[in-house]
């Protein structure tokens, strides 16, 4: 492992972590029960793996599969296809997939806008689709003939019209710069030590993620990571505690770990081995420090927020 900044937390494994990791890693060569996969992390193609998952035990589906561009994970090179090709992939994941899925499971898919034009039509031939979200990148390269592309898109779609969504439990914390009040009483806000604030309703455009970088000890080098305050929103709404979440292309972890974190059980499946002990390694942490950057006292806090984010997500 190279030697980092003294203010670089981004974690990484050994060689020895990786064996020692390594052996924590399920292998998947027989059917396997429900009890067996939860809180597990396997390595394996998932195109090869699901054959062995018993059916309908997912709560909620996190689905971040690569995009339709060529990218390079970690020696896995993913090459972009062409617009048809990717749509047959896509549309095999997803059959597969659908037979582990509870009857009023919930399905979020993550995608670029150019990827989201190939797969909203197979969304919506097997789910229900509810809405999409957009969420803001705070990195991204600026373009000389182009908009800066900044966004990313999560397709929220459900197996039935039977579903778990929890909307209270996903309210945004912002600060009101000019309040009302009625009769000198504040209207739908709380005057607080920091300043005044209320608690909004989330919408579908999502502008407070902050996306990991080499200060954050969640970071990691996976080339895609999601952010855990993107992962903790998704959980929170669409699962209860003690509900199974299953990531079939986990990367670095991080639903795995925010499902640790608030209570709920997970399975992820990665091809890349060590990504699979990042993700066995950043879980170890999480057993000791639930904290989820952003999110504090039971409520999600806008991007820069001056609140002291130190507090544990338990306090409340």
């Amino acid at each position: 492992m190279k030697q980092k900044a003294p203010r670089n937390r981004t974690l990484a494994c050994t060689e020895a972590e990786i064996d020692r990791l390594s052996a924590d890693l399920l292998r998947v060569d027989r059917p396997l029960r429900q009890d067996e996969i939860e809180d597990r992390v396997i390595c394996a193609d998932i195109f090869e793996a699901i054959a062995f998952f018993p059916s309908q035990f997912v709560d909620l589906l996190i689905l971040d599969p690569p995009y339709n561009l060529s990218k390079n994970y970690n020696g896995h090179l993913f090459k972009a296809k062409e617009k048809e090709d990717y749509q047959h992939w896509f549309g095999q994941a997803i059959a597969l997939l659908k037979p582990t899925l509870k009857p009023n499971a919930t399905v979020y898919v993550c995608s670029d806008w150019q990827t989201s034009i190939l797969i909203a039509p197979i969304l919506e031939d097997n789910f229900y689709i509810r809405n999409r979200i957009t969420w803001e990148r705070d990195k991204g390269r600026g373009a000389k003939k182009n908009w800066k592309n900044n966004t990313e898109d999560i397709w929220f779609c459900t197996v039935s019209n039977d579903y778990y969504f929890d909307v209270e439990a996903v309210k945004l914390k912002k600060k009101v710069i000019a309040p009302y009040k009625v009769n000198g009483k504040p209207k739908d806000w709380q005057e607080e030590e920091d300043g005044n604030f209320r608690l909004t309703h989330p919408s579908n455009i999502w502008t407070d993620i902050t996306i990991p970088f080499w200060s954050m000890p969640e970071n990691t080098n996976h080339p895609t990571q999601k952010p855990e305050k993107l992962l903790a929103k998704l959980i929170l709404a669409s699962s209860k505690e003690g509900d199974l979440v299953f990531d079939p292309f986990l990367g670095s972890g991080t639903s795995a770990v925010v499902s640790r974190k608030l209570d709920r059980h997970f399975c992820g499946i990665e091809l890349n081995r060590e990504y699979c002990c990042w993700s066995l390694k950043r879980l170890e942490i999480a057993r000791n420090n639930p904290n989820i950057q952003g999110y504090t006292d039971g409520v999600f806090w806008e991007r820069n927020s001056s609140v002291d984010r130190t507090k544990s997500i338990k306090s409340n």
